[in-house]
């Protein structure tokens, strides 16, 4: 496996809000994510100039059947060469393919063909950035930091998410669709620079065990086995996928429904988001800040079942006030768990397997999960959307079962800050 010639101590003594490598990191990755945000607007407003509402729906659906697809294989990528060089890679991909399409709409209009065109290729290179940077944190600083810039990573995202479609407006209105690609491509660039001056660490294994296949079929089998046979690493998977499966519909699709059902409007339907969001950025930071939890494993599940409780009695509430708070006490829980899990399987994974087990995972987030838009929203046309969201809660809740059947996740733990480290 091939790693960067400049690398970390072994022990890092440095917590991660104040290393100067991961907040390069950080930076870079934020920056990107708010060049994506900024992507997203543009491919949406230049296919709806293109076309209709229909195409609007199959471009902004095109780069997820590549994403989905090739996932798994991005992540046997992730583990199989440096994680930082396939971010290298993938990010001036992504950057050159949107210049290229700032320049090809300012010559002539967004042709439908075109936008589909970018929308698959970008899925594609997607798929293997973003196993990439989840197979990064555990090279470029210690175990018992991972809580924390979990939490670091979640502020960013979700930072991305409110500053990027502003942007994403802003250029579009004044300077049209090439304008937007144009902003997008060049903030991704921006995350360049500061990739290529990360520091890893070499690869250590922790202890699994490790094979040699000689094909990516047999390092993608070795991933999937790996997962299923470990104490941990398996439950946590399953729970989060059955998370994923019953509530992201509910919360997406449902809600708009919902806000419909009860005329509260598009203003409604705004104040429970932001109030989601919120609760999840509180959860974040509260993580970023902390850098542990303890009790991860039972904290986990219980903050799961909260979120799946709210979820599924959000429906039921009589006025929008009481909806925007449970939507801020759904997001605060959710967060918390989402956050608890991605941390415990950062800790856990043997580094070799980390590209391939963040490959399932968010296999889960993008691929499985948005099958059950169709789903929810048939549900919600024939029965309403009270019995849908009791049911989409009951079945994630499932999820804090198979967490709880596992004794490993019940005793599981966040590493602890290395004594004699100043914070």
């Amino acid at each position: 496996m091939a790693t960067s010639e400049t690398v970390l101590p072994e022990h890092a003594s440095t917590p991660a809000h104040r290393d100067g490598n991961v907040l390069r990191w950080l930076t870079a990755y934020t920056v990107s994510l708010i060049g994506d945000s900024v992507y997203f607007v543009a491919l949406g407003w230049s296919a709806q100039k293109a076309a209709g509402p229909t195409e609007v729906g199959l471009v902004m659906a095109s780069g997820a059947l590549p994403r989905a697809l090739l996932m798994l294989g991005g992540g046997v990528v992730a583990d199989r060469f440096d994680p930082r060089r396939v971010i290298l890679g993938s990010d001036t991909l992504r950057c050159l393919l949107i210049l290229a399409v700032a320049a090809g709409i300012a010559l002539t209009a967004p042709a439908l063909w075109i936008l589909v065109t970018v929308a698959l290729v970008f899925g594609a290179v997607d798929a293997l950035f973003v196993p990439a940077v989840g197979a990064l944190p555990p090279r470029i600083t210690a175990p018992d930091q991972l809580a924390r810039i979990t939490g670091m990573r979640t502020l960013s995202t979700r930072l991305s998410q409110i500053a990027g479609p502003p942007i994403g407006g802003l250029a579009m209105g004044l300077g049209g669709p090439a304008a937007a690609f144009t902003v997008a491509g060049l903030l991704i660039a921006l995350s360049l620079p500061l990739l290529l001056t990360i520091r890893i660490r070499p690869l250590v294994a922790n202890g699994a065990e490790q094979t040699e296949p000689s094909t990516a079929r047999q390092e993608l089998l070795d991933g999937l086995r790996y997962i299923r046979r470990h104490r941990l690493i398996g439950p946590l998977v399953a729970a989060g996928a059955i998370c994923e499966l019953g509530l992201t519909g509910t919360l997406n699709v449902g809600m708009v429904l919902l806000n419909a059902e009860r005329g509260w409007g598009p203003s409604g339907y705004g104040w429970i988001v932001s109030s989601f969001s919120a609760g999840a950025a509180a959860s974040a930071a509260l993580l970023a800040i902390a850098g542990w939890l303890p009790r991860a494993g039972l904290m986990m599940a219980g903050t799961l079942l909260v979120g799946c409780a709210g979820a599924a009695t959000i429906a039921m509430v009589p006025t929008l006030w009481l909806a925007v708070v449970l939507a801020a006490v759904i997001g605060l829980n959710a967060g918390v768990f989402g956050s608890l899990d991605n941390a415990l399987i950062q800790t856990a994974a043997d580094p070799a397997y980390l590209g391939r087990v963040t490959s399932v995972v968010m296999l889960t987030m993008v691929g499985l999960a948005p099958l059950s838009y169709p789903l929810v929203g048939a549900a919600i046309g024939a029965w309403g959307a009270a019995p849908v969201f009791v049911g989409c809660g009951i079945f994630a809740s499932l999820g804090v079962g198979i967490a709880l059947a596992s004794k490993a996740v019940r005793h599981a733990e966040l590493p602890r800050r290395q004594p004699g480290v100043t914070i």
